[in-house]
């Protein structure tokens, strides 16, 4: 039982840190814009490589935000898998594909920044194949993080939630909150493939996760729930 809290407080941790390093990276990459969904700014190649740091330290957020994704199935799988394996291994594997996503993206952003720092050396040509490349490695970045953090991650929550809502491991308001939350956020990636944007669909399973971190952090799971199922 004694593990079972500390695997709880080591869970709600990470699951803040995943929520808030997403944000965090906004002051330092935002000057990328939009990739797919929406146009860069002008002279982006130029403005990475005038900002080598900010692009690095945004990157490295990225890194700690796709080690706390991994982190989490980790921790949670020993504890699923007594209620439901076969679900338990879905959650770890969807979980496992959005931090490798997420370091996917990490990669683009260190390949375009050196694209920008070749294309600076080149004098910034008006028209050539960096501008090209550059465009081609914002969509592949934007496209990475779609699917990852995205659709991958919002499936994720849907089978989380619907584990603990089965078992109650969590008090069912809360796991019931996580799956209405999830499926709005499932719907809401899926509308911008169409160019349809409703961010404000994202509200709530962002504060459900919050609101779950805490309550594991501060409750953990329900012991009895557990304790029936060993």
């Amino acid at each position: 039982m004694n593990s079972d809290k500390k695997t709880a407080r080591i869970v709600g941790v990470l699951f803040i840190v995943a929520t808030a390093a997403p944000i965090m990276t906004a002051p330092f990459l935002g000057f990328l814009g939009g990739g797919i969904i929406g146009e860069p700014i002008p002279d982006y190649l130029v403005s990475v490589s005038a900002n080598e740091n900010q692009v690095l330290t945004g990157m490295l957020i990225e890194l700690i935000w796709a080690l706390a994704v991994i982190g989490i199935p980790i921790m949670l799988f020993p504890i699923l898998k007594r209620h439901n394996e076969a679900l338990a291994l879905g959650f770890f594997s969807l979980r496992f594909i959005e931090g490798l996503s997420t370091i996917v993206g990490s990669i683009i952003l260190l390949t375009l920044l050196t694209l920008s720092q070749e294309f600076v050396k080149a004098g910034a040509p008006d028209a050539s194949y960096f501008q090209t490349l550059g465009t081609l490695l914002l969509a592949a970045r934007e496209w990475a993080f779609m699917i990852g953090p995205g659709l991958v991650w919002s499936l994720s929550a849907l089978m989380l939630n619907y584990i603990l809502y089965r078992t109650r491991l969590i008090p069912r308001w809360l796991s019931g909150w996580g799956l209405i939350g999830a499926a709005l956020s499932f719907a809401t990636y899926l509308l911008q493939f169409i160019g349809i944007n409703l961010d404000i669909l994202f509200l709530p399973i962002a504060v459900q996760e919050m609101a779950f971190a805490v309550w594991l952090i501060v409750k953990g799971f329900n012991s009895s729930a557990v304790v029936s199922e060993s």
